[in-house]
């Protein structure tokens, strides 16, 4: 009893962990670089505002020098002050304290709005670059786990197929079949083997660039994923109009308008005076002709650039042809926005279509290798006909699962054309719709797990 305790224990200790589509996404927000490289630009982009704020708070500068002059001059005490002025000392000692303040600066207002105009840009460019990266991962998780359930109806055929063998080398001993029957069974048998090696090697190539995405390595078990659920009869204007207002990259494109709209404003704005204050004091061992060693003064000026050469005739030209840019560059948007909710609902149809007839030629294969295996063993049917029926069954399933994955595929896309992605399942707000029901013959998924169907109908 201890022994058997013993090696139970070994077993579930060896065996490897699984890990679930959110767990997945979780590691993926938290460990993939890309997104750890699109957060460092966005922490760079947000210094922008500091920047434009730079140019119009205060600046105080001071400084210190130590001159060695070649003559030294005084003025003898006189009509101008009882003592000796000195007005250049052999060695000079001074110190000077300035301050600046932009009073009306309209170039630098522009500069200020587009700066927080910038930022969420930058915020919404990385927006969609982690909405891309997690709908990757996404994917890969996807694939992963229907070559995982693919593996698996491969390996049934494997064990099938090492049956007959035994079964048909039993039969060949007793003189029942012939030998041509027992090298069929061995062909397929071999096969069998080769096609697993192939599975198994596509599983962990697919675990390895899941494993790459969310920094992890391969060494995981991949649970079945909860299967993406779309709103039900939701016509191509709703999904169209939802995408427009979710999509980021729609939201980014009408920013990059008003940034290059604030921007051609700020060229505007500098044809107009500059008016600042300015104060500054200066202390040193050299006296004035007041015979003071210190001195201030404030300054209001006021500036203005009449013609500086053409610069900023070029700068509202070249503005101007931004805002041109930009706006075309939003239209473009949309239109790709409107045409990529429209595919992919038409890819989802598509899809659904060709599971749904995977799903019936699963049913009748199951159905032909049962009623070939009862004829096999009456002596009615040949084993030729049991390792083809055991074939189709095989082929059956895995295009099964392959239409499954190309169906969950076209609902996440079609989730993500919309901006609904972002779990990798469902929005919370989608209608569920009822899960079709397994095929004859294949076990219901337990309670509390996702049914192990592909995408609901729409």
């Amino acid at each position: 009893m201890s022994s058997l305790l013993a090696l139970t224990l070994s077993a579930t200790l060896a065996a490897a962990p699984v890990l679930t589509l959110d767990e997945a996404l979780e590691s993926a927000r938290q460990q993939n670089l890309d997104l750890k490289i699109a957060q460092a630009r966005l922490d760079q982009a947000e210094t922008a505002t500091r920047k434009a704020w730079a140019g119009y708070l205060p600046t105080l500068t001071a400084g210190a020098a130590l001159t060695r002059n070649s003559d030294s001059a005084q003025i003898p005490p006189g009509l101008l002050a009882p003592v000796p002025i000195t007005l250049q000392p052999l060695w000079l000692r001074s110190a000077r304290v300035e301050a600046k303040q932009a009073v009306i600066a309209p170039q630098l207002f522009a500069a200020i709005s587009a700066s927080y105009k910038a930022v969420k840009l930058a915020e919404l460019n990385t927006e969609t670059a982690r909405r891309e990266i997690l709908f990757g991962v996404a994917q890969a998780y996807y694939g992963a786990a229907a070559q995982q359930e693919a593996l698996k109806a491969q390996e049934r055929l494997l064990e099938l197929n090492q049956a007959r063998e035994k079964d048909t080398q039993a039969r060949f001993d007793a003189g029942t079949v012939t030998r041509v029957a027992l090298l069929r069974a061995q062909l397929d048998r071999t096969r069998a083997e080769q096609d697993l090696v192939r599975a198994r090697n596509a599983l962990a190539s697919l675990k390895l660039a899941l494993g790459t995405l969310i920094q992890r390595e391969p060494d995981f078990d991949l649970a079945a994923p909860p299967e993406p659920q779309v709103a039900a009869k939701q016509s191509s204007d709703a999904l169209v109009n939802e995408a427009l207002e979710h999509r980021t990259e729609v939201a980014a494109a009408a920013t990059g308008v008003s940034l290059a709209r604030t921007n051609k404003t700020g060229v505007l704005l500098s044809y107009l005076p500059n008016l600042g204050l300015s104060g500054t004091y200066n202390i040193s061992n050299a006296a004035a002709f007041t015979g003071k060693n210190d001195s201030w003064a404030i300054t209001l000026g006021l500036s203005w650039t009449l013609f500086d050469g053409g610069l900023r005739e070029a700068n509202l030209t070249e503005a101007s042809a931004k805002v041109v840019e930009a706006t075309q560059s939003q239209r473009l948007a949309e239109s790709r926005v409107r045409e990529e909710v429209r595919r992919s609902q038409l890819d989802l149809e598509n899809a659904l279509a060709n599971r749904a007839k995977a799903e019936e030629s699963l049913s009748l294969a199951r159905e032909s290798s049962r009623l070939t295996d009862v004829s096999f063993k009456a002596g009615v049917a040949t084993y030729l006909e049991v390792a083809d029926s055991n074939t189709a069954l095989t082929g059956a399933e895995v295009g099964f699962v392959s239409e499954r994955l190309q169906a969950s595929l076209a609902a996440l896309r079609l989730l993500k054309a919309v901006g609904s992605f972002e779990s990798g399942t469902t929005r919370k707000d989608a209608a569920a719709l009822d899960q079709p029901q397994a095929p004859a013959g294949q076990p219901q998924a337990p309670a509390g797990q996702p049914a192990p169907t592909p995408a609901p109908q729409p």
